[in-house]
């Protein structure tokens, strides 16, 4: 994640201190800072308002999210390819959120050494007040764009979401 840095003029990121030298770099650079910085802003202000509002952490509402989806529950091995983090930290965020009552665990069926995660009725109230107040804190964080630009922004930023992908090489 970008870091910002506080300057005697205020916060600067990697984006402003690129501007400050913009013949060092290329529009491929600057553009790959504004989109980071335009993230680490968002991300950080939703783990603010998570954490003051909730008192939770984003990890615990990306977890209870991806269950909102799958009522039926959700193996723990395909909740970490989902989420992206490694077996060991998604345990430690289950037992927590098992702790305070807002998933719990059931043996696989089909093999009882898999364990199948999923939302308690606590944990689903939970979820949907934070997913509501979430809603409104990206409409607001992104109240100063007009819907033509937001229209026009999304599909750029689908082209070059398609860009990248085709960059990669299979196995990345």
């Amino acid at each position: 994640m970008a870091k910002a840095t506080r300057s005697a003029e205020g916060w600067v990121d990697g984006e402003t201190k690129v501007a400050e030298s913009p013949n060092d770099h290329g529009d491929d650079l600057r553009l790959w800072l504004r989109i980071l910085t335009c993230s680490t802003l968002i991300d950080t202000e939703v783990r603010r308002r998570l954490r003051e509002e909730f008192e939770t952490t984003l990890p615990r509402f990306d977890l209870l999210a991806q269950l909102e989806r799958t009522p039926e529950g959700m193996l723990l091995s395909v909740m970490s390819r989902r989420m992206m983090v490694s077996a060991g930290n998604l345990t430690a965020l289950v037992e927590r959120m098992v702790e305070i009552g807002h998933i719990r665990r059931e043996s696989s069926s089909a093999d009882r050494r898999a364990q199948i995660i999923k939302m308690t009725p606590a944990g689903r109230s939970f979820f949907r007040k934070m997913a509501k107040r979430h809603g409104e804190w990206i409409s607001e964080l992104f109240g100063g764009i007009s819907d033509s630009d937001r229209s026009a922004l999304l599909s750029r930023l689908g082209t070059l979401k398609t860009s990248i992908r085709s960059a990669l090489t299979p196995g990345d």
